[in-house]
């Protein structure tokens, strides 16, 4: 029987959430406690990096098991591929795969960071998500240059989230003045300094908990889609009047799109007399036109 601790829960539920090491001896490149140290977010956007959809409503322990079956699934077709293909080809065709599609994560600081997957896109699926985040010059890279662009992009932005905690700004040569002088928020637990303050995240619960305690839903304005990603984004908030040129989107669309854009989320809890603030808006710190 679990003990309890000061707080009256039992540690055997923290034991479940987060397990000592790895629990599938047979799958090493999957560590359930790293797994189980994610937040909500980040779990449901790997699981959507891996086509899994409906995690919307699903609680974090189900998150967890969700994802790492599906990373299991991966593994064993992985090694069966593997086995299946050491029978053919020559060593340097084998050299030339595991060059082009490396096994797991090469960058153990950066975990959301899986040079596999972004090895496995096609190369307009690379250049599409370079052209999102602000990187020029790719009409005449080859794949693997493609490759370790956006390995660096995506590198390079998880360095600058650890460093500030989570959440923390981005920045570009396109920063405002709004940005320098705003408070920067990291976590649901920061608060505002006064009533009428600018704040400024990309974290997004924060974001997330802001527009659903104004009743906003996530949306687009339709017609500004590319390259099948949501485009111009905003929120839709009941007490402007529902807008008909916005369409609503789900809550990972919405931040996919934050995040691959490098978007910033500048914006007010209170106003200056202390009544809640709808006021939000968003900027690059790479393109003028965020």
């Amino acid at each position: 029987m679990p003990t309890k601790n000061g707080a009256g829960r039992g540690s055997g539920s923290t034991a479940t959430t987060n397990p000592p090491g790895n629990q599938t001896p047979n799958t090493p490149d999957i560590n359930e406690s790293e797994i189980a140290r994610l937040k909500v977010d980040q779990l449901r956007d790997r699981l959507r990096r891996r086509g899994v959809t409906g995690t919307a409503d699903m609680r974090k322990d189900d998150l967890v098991k969700a994802l790492v079956k599906v990373m299991k699934d991966g593994a064993k077709k992985s090694t069966s591929a593997r086995a299946g293909g050491s029978s053919r080809g020559s060593s340097s065709a084998k050299k030339s795969t595991s060059s082009a599609n490396p096994p797991g994560n090469q960058t153990p600081n950066t975990p959301d960071v899986n040079e596999s997957e972004i090895a496995r896109l096609k190369v307009d699926e690379l250049r599409s998500r370079l052209h999102a985040r602000g990187v020029a010059g790719t009409a005449d890279m080859q794949k693997a240059d493609l490759v370790k662009a956006l390995v660096k992009s995506l590198t390079d932005d998880s360095s600058a989230s650890s460093s500030s905690g989570g959440g923390g700004v981005r920045r570009g040569p396109q920063n405002s003045k709004s940005i320098k002088y705003a408070q920067e928020v990291t976590s649901v637990d920061d608060e505002p300094e006064r009533p009428g303050r600018s704040l400024v995240t990309t974290d997004h619960e924060v974001i997330r908990r802001w527009a659903e305690a104004r009743k906003g839903v996530p949306t687009t304005v339709d017609g500004t889609e590319h390259d099948g990603h949501a485009g111009v984004l905003r929120f839709d908030f009941p007490s402007n009047g529902r807008e008909q040129r916005l369409r609503e989107i789900s809550w990972e669309e919405w931040f996919r799109a934050f995040d691959e854009r490098r978007l910033n989320f500048i914006y007010q809890e209170e106003r200056s007399d202390g009544k809640q603030s709808n006021f939000f808006r968003l900027e690059s710190p790479d393109r003028e036109d965020g």
